[in-house]
């Protein structure tokens, strides 16, 4: 219930537009974070906020519980997952519990995995949690850069970037994890192509939180994201905007498509074989107090075709536009 009160207060905070965030500062925050290496860092503190929870303050799942994808019955057939499928073995993540936790840390098709959206930036990655000869656990600092989530491995303490997989503070600063591809897509849309083993993460306590319900209602309509971001707004679209961002060639630099664009095309096809398609029946997390009411923001797939014609999974964000902006200033925005 603790973390519960602290994640509400957060929220009260940003709704009241109140900017009393403390810049990071690691001389005030070595008690807290005996282990963590500040002399070693990528990026200035000051872009670092302190978001309101302390550590773990929104608490991580270390030991999800699953039902069948036939037995999960509370989900609206619109409502948001994020989808894997690692060997065969086929999870889906609710928005609507990861809202209230960020991180789940799983092993799917015995691979060490974590779960994470950063509700802010409306950014859904799946990484692999293996780092060297290390197997990471990931857990939330309480910290933004970018309005983005800041998590941190529970072996070093190194602080990590949720939007880019890099580490930027601590002994591990310059490692990247490996982004696994997965998909956010409507709850029936997974239940259609999944087989009938697959599993859908349920809360192992429906009473701990308000699972279902969006605690940051109305923010798809502002008109920028809450003052917790210190960085430029984009110019081609409007800063909540959600656009499709893809790294092609494996470099770490993220293209980007407005959304609307692909909503008005339904598929596009670039010259070296990726294949982006919209369809209709998805709810955006982050626009009604109900996530089952969000309104339409529809399905989003990409891939990439194989020499054989095949067309496989490909890594993608749908992502509010101020935050791609914030991470690749230089990048602009196909629309």
């Amino acid at each position: 219930m603790m973390a519960r009160s602290i994640t509400l207060s957060l929220v009260i905070l940003l709704v009241m537009g109140i900017e009393g965030s403390a810049f990071a500062n690691p001389d005030q925050w070595r008690s807290e974070w005996s282990r963590t290496n500040f002399d070693k860092s990528s990026v200035p503190f000051e872009e670092i906020f302190s978001g309101g929870p302390p550590k773990d303050g929104i608490p991580a799942i270390d030991d999800p519980v699953f039902a069948p994808v036939s037995e999960v019955t509370d989900l609206a057939d619109t409502e948001p997952v994020i989808s894997v499928n690692i060997g065969g073995d086929w999870r889906a993540y609710p928005l609507q519990v990861l809202m209230w936790h960020e991180i789940v840390n799983d092993t799917v098709g015995g691979t060490p995995v974590a779960i994470t959206f950063c509700p802010l930036c409306n950014s859904s990655i799946v990484f692999d949690r293996r780092v060297d000869d290390q197997i990471l656990d990931f857990g939330t600092t309480g910290k933004l850069r970018f309005s983005d989530l800041v998590m941190y491995d529970r072996q070093t303490e190194s602080w990590w970037q949720q939007f880019l997989g890099e580490a930027v503070v601590g002994d591990m600063t310059g490692k990247r994890l490996k982004i696994i591809p997965n998909r956010v897509e409507s709850i029936a849309k997974f239940r259609e192509r999944a087989p009938a083993g697959a599993k859908v993460l349920v809360p192992s306590n429906q009473r701990a939180r308000a699972y279902g319900r969006n605690p940051y209602a109305g923010y798809d309509s502002r008109d920028r994201p809450y003052p917790f971001f210190n960085g430029e707004l984009p110019s081609e679209v409007a800063p909540l905007a959600r656009v499709i961002t893809i790294d092609r060639s494996g470099s770490g630099v993220r293209e980007a498509w407005a959304l609307d664009l692909l909503r008005e095309k339904g598929r596009v096809e670039t010259d070296d074989g990726f294949v982006i398609t919209w369809e209709p029946g998805q709810n955006s997390a982050m626009d009604a107090g109900v996530i089952s009411q969000g309104v339409d923001i529809g399905n989003v797939v990409v891939q990439r075709r194989e020499s054989d014609g095949t067309l496989v999974d490909w890594p993608y964000g749908v992502d509010f536009a101020f935050a791609y902006k914030a991470f690749f200033p230089d990048q602009s925005i196909k629309q």
